[in-house]
């Protein structure tokens, strides 16, 4: 059983490596459910993680003849490239196992650090399944990401971070994937302040923490499928399950879409850029799952190594569901000035157009019609209801898409 002396042990070893990472006040949420809400930026840890904390403590606690051996890992990013870089530090060969989505951000950071990446499953645990395979007929010690005593104590150095500078902290909300972050910040927490709250947050694409605390017996997800690739956890395991149901109060999902809300309001109002796991915690006090008015709490960010091109993803469709883009289809007739005429409408009423696209050649279309598909710039709901009117007054035929 992991105790508060093994994680105050983990946090020796970590003192000359791992950041402590800011905690800052979130002023637009604090003000928004009159609460006192701050934010624990592990997406600014070393690697763009928390998983550094516990895997250079797993790693610092080997013998010298095992480290000689090298480590084997399987990982969804995160842990790989915090265990890559805990190997190379300590001289350390490793290799790990990747689901083949893995984003390539994290597959390039686990490779910067020396370590060997073997992409494999297409989720975590068949990751697992092959590093485990790998472990036997290499004879090398494996490092597991999350069911580990070491791993869980560095993890729960976050707490000793957060309660010596908030000592009358009264929740901490923590993502779940595998549950070695919350296990280890709920031991340390419940240790200093018995009275403290620990919420754990869930993607409904990977419930099966969530069902099995409700259960309190170990209940795995027929599969798993989220945004949160770095909580997509299929199979739930009992030593993890055990501290939870001890330790953890509360555990609430969320969907992808409240997690993309949340990627994208910490991105644009807090300058943040964290992956779909870091910003759960985030998302389950903005779509109203945590009771925390007239309380005083704080969000694990726990990472920020998101892939460009997912963020790509939702800041588009984030600004489309806000009205600040407009994506239209319209038909007009394929004659000249019909475009122009149709841009001085878009002119008119005060709509930037950003992406244009011409089509004559389709066989949808009638001869002599064309087809334009076209993105602009509005101001809101009114905004494009305007727009919308304008082209109906006109005669236009569109569809907004």
């Amino acid at each position: 059983m992991v105790t508060l002396d093994n994680i105050k042990e983990a946090k020796e070893n970590l003192k000359d490596v791992a950041q402590n990472t800011p905690l800052t006040l979130a002023p637009i949420l604090s003000e928004l459910f009159r609460s006192e809400i701050y934010f624990k930026k592990e997406n600014l840890q070393l690697t763009g993680s928390f998983k550094l904390r516990g895997a250079y403590n797993r790693i610092a606690n080997l013998s010298q003849e095992k480290r000689d051996k090298g480590v084997v890992a399987a990982s969804a990013g995160n842990h790989a490239q915090g265990l890559a870089y805990a190997a190379k530090q300590f001289g350390c060969n490793a290799t790990i196992f990747m689901p083949e989505a893995t984003p390539l951000t994290k597959v390039s950071g686990v490779k910067s650090h020396g370590a060997e990446v073997v992409l494999t499953g297409e989720n975590f645990d068949e990751a697992y399944a092959a590093a485990m395979k790998y472990k036997e007929e290499n004879g090398v010690e494996f490092i597991h990401p999350f069911a580990d005593d070491d791993v869980i104590a560095g993890q729960g150095t976050i707490s000793l971070e957060l309660l010596e500078e908030i000592p009358d902290l009264k929740q901490i909300i923590v993502p779940i994937g595998g549950g070695g972050l919350i296990a280890g910040i709920a031991i340390a927490a419940k240790a200093i302040n018995p009275d403290i709250k620990i919420i754990g947050v869930v993607a409904s694409g990977a419930r099966g923490m969530k069902e099995s605390y409700k259960s309190q017996s170990p209940i795995d997800s027929a599969s798993v499928r989220t945004i949160a690739d770095g909580i997509a956890v299929r199979d739930v395991n009992p030593k993890l399950l055990d501290i939870i149901i001890d330790y953890v109060d509360h555990i609430v999902e969320v969907t992808d879409n409240e997690i993309a809300n949340a990627i994208l309001f910490l991105l644009e109002k807090h300058k943040l850029v964290v992956e779909g796991a870091g910003a759960v915690a985030t998302a389950a006090i903005m779509h109203d799952k945590i009771e925390i008015e007239d309380s005083k709490v704080c969000a694990i960010i726990s990472g920020g190594n998101i892939d460009v091109t997912m963020l790509s993803q939702i800041i588009e469709k984030g600004l489309v569901k806000s009205y600040r883009k407009m994506n239209l289809i319209i038909k007009l007739m394929d004659k000249p000035g019909s475009l122009t005429k149709l841009s001085e409408i878009f002119k008119e009423c005060g709509a930037n157009i950003v992406q244009i696209d011409y089509d004559r050649d389709s066989v949808k279309l009638e001869f002599g019609e064309a087809q334009i598909t076209i993105s602009l710039e509005t101001k809101g709901e009114e905004h494009q209801r305007v727009i919308g009117e304008k082209l109906k007054q006109n005669g236009y035929r569109f569809k907004q898409i």
